[in-house]
Formats: structure tokens, C-alpha cells, sequence
């Protein structure tokens, strides 16, 4: 495993899952962020959709024990954006040679996009091998990351994507899986703090076994 590899790994055993956020309202990111990390969930991913999402990212920073990045990032520019606010990783839908590049070369812990067997080698071609399987369900699920995975023994994965409480312990029992990316804690609309904490802390005991490599 080089350092690419174990500096991402770190953010993705904080727990078994890290919630993907949409935030629409500014003044929402740090009750939010509080919420998730009582909760037990201190990876957060802010997903650059919204016009507040750098905002977002500063605000929930001031959080204690919060280790906040960004997520949709679709280039070097965005990357770039999202390392200026602070972002302390960062997660792309999909990966290309040069957010690939400047991902690398910048050094920030990161998880690229794959679908497919031909993602995945470009990612090893980067040295990337920590890897976002998105999206996850739309690819055909757990049966299909298995299947995948058995031809790259060395990679590990988050899926994103139609995760769900339901699904997310077969999702976490694959050898393959570090951890998993869901957005069920915050659902759209104003939030319910109380609700967020309790459902982060449910999400944080969905893993309850320590996974070897």
C-alpha cells in the first residue's frame, strides 16, 4: 500500500460510513456537521452541487473532530476550489487522467469514481487504489462489485449510491468494502438535529467487526 492509498484509507475507517451532503442552506452546515460527528460519523463529504458548498465546507471545519471534504469534483478547478475552503479529502463520481494528475500530484487524500473495470485500471495506472464504487446500486449492486473486485485483489472500495440502512450491512460484509457512502442521515429540507444524531449513531454501529487486509 503506498501513502496515497493509506492516507485516503484513514478517512475511510473512521466509520463505516460516510455521509454525503447536499447542502442548500449555509446556516444548516454547522448544526449538521455537530449532529454527525455526536453521532459517531466524523467523515464528512460535502458534495460541490450547491452555490453554498465552500461555505458549507469552512463552516463545518469549526466543528471539533469533524474531517470534512468535498465531494463531486469534476476537475482541477473544482479541486483546486475545494482545497482553497479546506477540504481534507476529496471524492469525484467519476475519475479522468486529469483530475487524476492533479489529484495526486496535490496530495490530499482521494476517492475516485469507478463503475468498471476499465476505471479501476486507469485508477491503478495513477496509483490509486481506495476507490469509490458509484453509483452503486445502479451497477448492478453487491453481486457486481463482487465480481469486479475478485480480478483486484489490491483495491478497496466505497460504494455510493442507493445505499440505504437496509442494504448497507451486505454492502459492508464484502472483503472488498472499507466503508460506504450515504446521504439517508440528512435528508432534504429543514433539518431535524435530533433525528440526524440519532440516525448517524445507528450508521456508526453498522459495522461491528474490524476489517483486515
Amino acid at each position: 500500500m503506498n501513502d496515497l492509498a493509506r492516507s485516503v484509507e484513514r478517512v475511510m475507517r473512521l466509520a463505516p460510513v460516510i455521509p454525503v451532503l447536499v447542502i442548500e442552506d449555509p446556516d444548516h452546515a454547522l448544526p449538521i456537521a455537530e449532529a454527525l460527528v455526536a453521532g459517531g460519523l466524523p467523515a464528512l463529504e460535502v458534495t460541490l452541487r450547491t452555490p453554498c458548498a465552500i461555505d458549507a465546507i469552512k463552516a463545518m471545519k469549526q466543528v471539533p473532530g469533524a474531517v470534512v471534504g468535498a465531494g463531486t469534483v469534476l476537475n482541477p478547478d473544482d479541486l483546486a476550489r475545494a482545497l482553497d475552503a479546506g477540504a481534507e479529502f476529496i471524492v469525484s463520481p467519476g475519475l479522468t487522467p486529469a483530475l487524476g494528475q492533479a489529484a495526486v500530484e496535490s496530495g490530499v487524500p482521494y476517492l475516485p469514481g469507478t463503475a468498471n473495470a476499465s476505471d479501476m485500471m486507469l485508477a491503478l495506472d495513477l496509483g490509486l487504489s481506495r476507490l469509490k464504487f458509484f453509483p452503486a446500486m445502479a451497477n448492478g449492486g453487491v453481486p457486481a462489485l463482487k465480481a469486479i473486485a475478485s480480478a483486484f485483489g489490491q483495491l478497496r472500495f466505497c460504494p455510493t449510491g442507493g445505499i440505504t440502512p437496509a442494504n448497507a450491512p451486505e454492502w459492508l460484509a464484502l472483503d472488498a468494502v472499507i466503508c460506504v457512502g450515504g446521504s439517508w442521515m440528512v435528508p432534504k429540507g429543514k433539518p431535524d438535529i435530533a433525528r440526524i444524531e440519532a440516525d448517524a449513531r445507528l450508521a456508526a454501529q453498522l459495522l461491528d467487526k474490524e476489517k483486515a487486509l
